[in-house]
């Protein structure tokens, strides 16, 4: 009888130890949820030409215009839009909630512009109301500035989401609607100038600031960027793709500025839902 105990002991431990074996075998994504559809990584952006229109709700991650098309001006269904893009579901290389300012540099035509500043210290010098760069740094500054305090953060506190420019990216909308200087080199390197005012206002919120546009429309207002402006290492946010396939290509393209990453692209598919979809890139 001893002996048929130690044989059963035996056995008991064998099976035990083939059943440790399977156990550790067995796929952890063997619960039920595993098999659920993935969400989407999609993401949309929306800003004062969607007012009145109902967004959509599958939205990984949304991207507001905190302006009306113009630096100057206020996206009218800013509230609403933050909200909607505060119930996005969120993917691991995304913030959920991100902003975009449109951007300019009209110093071409001061005369006719009530927001040309007259004063105040710039990285190029004292700004004393001409066209020059460091008026065009203090614009952009003064433009960034406007837009978070005066458009953003009323906003944001009357929908009850955090309303500190540091909590969000920021990307700049860099694109050839808006008034620019041209002709030159000189009056690309006013622009230029002009968006790193900007970016250095949102930066010293402790923001994250990127830069959105296509080359062809940056090369026309900027041109090529040298490594020792501010805007190097910025990442990148590229449009003019039309279909999901050429905002995948469009991830290997060059970034806007020396040192960058293009991490979004965005892409319009031709009679979809007339929305700018967002691919975010590896």
């Amino acid at each position: 009888m001893e002996g048929m105990r130690r044989g059963a002991a035996a056995v008991t431990a064998v099976l035990a130890l083939l059943g440790l074996q399977l156990l550790l075998a067995t796929p952890a994504t063997a619960a039920p949820f595993a098999s659920a559809t993935p969400q989407s990584r999609v993401g949309y952006d929306i800003s004062h030409p969607q007012c009145g229109s109902t967004p959509p709700d599958d939205q990984a991650f949304g991207i507001v215009g905190v302006n009306g098309g113009l630096a100057t001006r206020a996206n009218p269904c800013l509230r609403e839009q933050l909200q909607w893009a505060g119930r996005s579901s969120g993917i691991t290389d995304q913030p959920a909630v991100q902003l975009y300012l449109n951007t300019a540099n009209p110093g071409q035509v001061l005369d006719d512009v009530t927001t040309w500043p007259s004063a105040g210290a710039t990285p190029y010098g004292s700004c004393e109301g001409a066209n020059d760069q460091a008026c065009s740094w203090r614009y952009g500054w003064e433009r960034a500035r406007n837009s978070v305090v005066s458009f953003f953060a009323p906003a944001a506190r009357a929908v009850q989401i955090d309303s500190s420019p540091h909590r969000y990216t920021w990307w700049l909308d860099v694109e050839t609607s808006n008034t620019w200087q041209a002709g030159s080199s000189d009056a690309r390197a006013r622009n230029l100038a002009a968006l790193e005012g900007m970016a250095a206002y949102l930066e010293s919120e402790g923001a994250e600031v990127g830069l959105y546009s296509t080359g062809r429309q940056w090369g026309q207002i900027v041109g090529t960027v040298s490594e020792d402006s501010p805007l190097t290492e910025l990442d990148s946010w590229l449009a003019g793709a039309v279909t999901y396939e050429q905002a995948v290509d469009a991830c290997g393209l060059d970034p806007l500025v020396p040192g960058g990453r293009v991490v979004l692209t965005q892409y319009v598919p031709d009679g979809l839902d007339g929305l700018d979809h967002n691919h975010s890139c590896p």
